[in-house]
């Protein structure tokens, strides 16, 4: 599922309370578990099932520690294995995501950018997690190597069932790798559905905002039918003491929701 929205309408934020990393409001439901019900060591034991890699590979690792101290930490953390196991598991992590044996010895600071995020994937699927939150994981690379990391994902969770909640909001990575979108506007979901329903029949004003303005590689293709975006997004800071109205989502069809009353816009 992929999740989509202009900078700053709060989907990082988000992404941070599923895993726990910020305080939240409200109920957030893994499974059957409410992560604000847990203790310590239920929050420790729930996070097996759910890690996040960051869009920023190199301020996501620590510079001081090798490949294979970073990959193993989780199952040092989680005590998974002897030391041996352990290495053994960082070693076979290396080769499925397409790095050297000998990466386990070397520094962060010595790969490229595609080969930290692969380091980053590898150390999200150390605790073999049900979800993986990847938070514009694929923003700071250059298309092939965005192709190839999507690939990459792909292949996993066909070997391993695992799910991903894709944050971005780059609309061809989204349409490429999604099955579901949730559009995010102000800090609010305004419209959910199939990657179908969302693409080819928006209905939030928002949606079709964003997607009128993804680029159009065809030059041959006339975009004069195309609506022209007009004035900015409204801030998403409310005045003190004041806050937005929950927008309703209502079920137009087949599962696809929309937001049914007025844009959760400050005045």
């Amino acid at each position: 599922m992929s999740l989509v929205g202009e900078s700053g309408c709060g989907k990082s934020t988000m992404a941070k309370a599923l895993v726990g990393l910020v305080p939240h409001q409200g109920r957030i439901e893994v499974g059957t578990r409410a992560l604000g019900e847990l203790d310590r060591e239920g929050r420790k034991a729930l996070r097996r099932d759910m890690q996040i890699v960051f869009q920023d590979p190199m301020a996501a690792l620590d510079a001081r520690m090798t490949v294979g101290e970073l990959i193993r930490e989780p199952l040092v953390i989680h005590q998974i294995g002897t030391p041996s196991e352990q290495r053994a598991r960082v070693r076979e992590l290396l080769a499925r995501v397409d790095l050297p044996e000998n990466a386990y010895d070397r520094y962060p600071h010595q790969f490229s950018g595609g080969q930290r995020q692969r380091i980053c994937i590898a150390r999200a699927l150390a605790l073999k997690p049900k979800l993986i939150i990847c938070d514009e994981s694929v923003a700071a690379l250059d298309v092939s190597i965005q192709a190839r990391v999507l690939d990459l994902l792909r292949d996993l969770q066909r070997e391993m069932g695992v799910s991903y909640l894709f944050i971005s909001h780059d609309m061809a990575v989204v349409e490429n790798i999604s099955d579901r979108v949730a559009v995010m506007y102000l800090g609010q979901i305004v419209e959910m559905g199939t990657r179908a329903q969302v693409f080819e029949n928006p209905q939030h004003p928002y949606t079709k905002r964003l997607l009128s303005a993804v680029p159009v590689p065809d030059p041959r293709q006339d975009l004069a039918a195309r609506p022209r975006l007009t004035g900015d997004i409204p801030s998403p800071v409310w005045p003190a003491g004041s806050g937005p109205v929950a927008v309703a989502l209502r079920d137009i069809g087949g599962g696809h929701l929309c937001a049914t009353n007025a844009d959760p816009t400050p005045a």
